[in-house]
């Protein structure tokens, strides 16, 4: 009589090895976001300390006034051999004159001499920036004091005093950065990172700027009459926050175009990383590294907080530059994504073939 062999384990029971659950657990795409997101923290620690460890006075535009010529050219020229070279000084014909160029945000302060006392005068402007403001007055007194001389500081466009520390803008600026982001990364999640016709890359940059005129209002309502935290027009301010918004907004939807969700981290890396250190919010630019100050004005955060602090305390001078930023970043945006919407092609279905 024949005996039967007793079943062995199926190869499902089998035990599976380390390795074999790591390889399941951890795909290889899942692998490289990983990896990429390590990059992006180590880029944000290295971009934020590397901006804001070491805030030092580099060419700050600069006005020296004096009622003999003389004497202010001979200012001029000692202010210009400093040390680092912190002052970017020129003389300024008065007090009138410096007060304007410092409200047309041409200077960031002004020293005015007395050669018939031996109290000078110091104008600055806490509203472009408290830090720089207390840069300038600590540097300056010291100058001062070695020379046997006081001096008297005068605020000529102070900062709110809701606005601690004059950040209120930047922060303003960084919120409404962070919701042109996480809107446009909203929906390439919910209906694919590359809209599939022109049709949905339209009603995607509608949607966004629907977004960005009801979120420029609320930050710019919050921001002025909600929380008293910021001066200046809300009607201003709530057209400079909807372009910010659809500026970022529209970038991110054009990089995720191109590279699909991974676009979700470059526009990070372009908006967060390097756009807030440099943005000038917590150290103004002429206290940021060279880099950071140079990229700042080019980048959505530096140019929103430029502007929003020219609205509250600078009766709106010098802004033409930043919103043809701002703009330049909206249109490029929304025509990348328009193009690339109108590239991608749906691949033809093909006949189910005969049997």
């Amino acid at each position: 009589m024949t005996q039967t062999a007793a079943p062995g384990p199926s190869p499902a029971s089998d035990p599976r090895s380390f390795l074999d659950e790591l390889r399941d657990g951890v795909t290889p795409r899942a692998t490289l976001l990983v990896i990429g997101v390590l990059a992006l923290q180590l880029l944000f620690i290295a971009s934020y300390v590397g901006a804001l460890h070491n805030p030092k006075l580099r060419d700050v535009p600069f006005g020296v006034v004096a009622p003999q010529a003389a004497v202010a050219e001979q200012a001029v020229t000692r202010l210009e051999r400093l040390p680092g070279e912190p002052l970017d000084p020129r003389t300024v014909a008065d007090r009138a004159a410096a007060r304007e160029l410092i409200v047309d945000r041409e200077i960031d302060g002004a020293l005015l001499i007395d050669p018939a006392g031996t109290t000078d005068t110091l104008l600055v402007a806490s509203g472009g920036g408290r830090t720089l403001a207390n840069a300038l007055v600590t540097l300056v007194t010291a100058l001062e004091k070695s020379e046997g001389r006081t001096l008297r500081t005068v605020d000529v466009a102070p900062a709110d005093i809701g606005d601690a520390n004059g950040l209120t803008s930047f922060y303003l600026v960084v919120g409404w950065c962070v919701g042109g982001y996480l809107c446009a990364s909203a929906l390439a999640m919910s209906a694919g990172a590359r809209p599939t016709n022109i049709r949905r890359g339209i009603i995607r940059l509608a949607v966004l700027a629907l977004f960005a005129v009801l979120g420029g209002l609320g930050g710019a309502v919050i921001a002025g009459p909600v929380l008293t935290a910021l001066p200046g027009s809300v009607a201003a301010l709530w057209g400079l926050g909807a372009l910010v918004v659809f500026a970022v907004g529209a970038a991110t939807l054009a990089l995720q175009c191109v590279f699909g969700i991974a676009g979700i981290g470059v526009a990070v890396l372009l908006v967060v990383i390097t756009g807030n250190p440099s943005a000038g919010g917590a150290l103004p630019p002429p206290l940021l590294p060279p880099f950071w100050a140079a990229i700042g004005p080019a980048l959505p955060p530096g140019a929103g907080v430029w502007v929003a602090r020219s609205i509250a305390y600078f009766e709106g001078n010098d802004i033409t530059g930043p919103l043809l930023v701002l703009s330049a970043w909206a249109v490029a945006g929304a025509a990348i994504t328009l193009v690339m919407a109108a590239l991608r092609r749906k691949p033809e279905s093909r006949p189910a073939a005969e049997a």
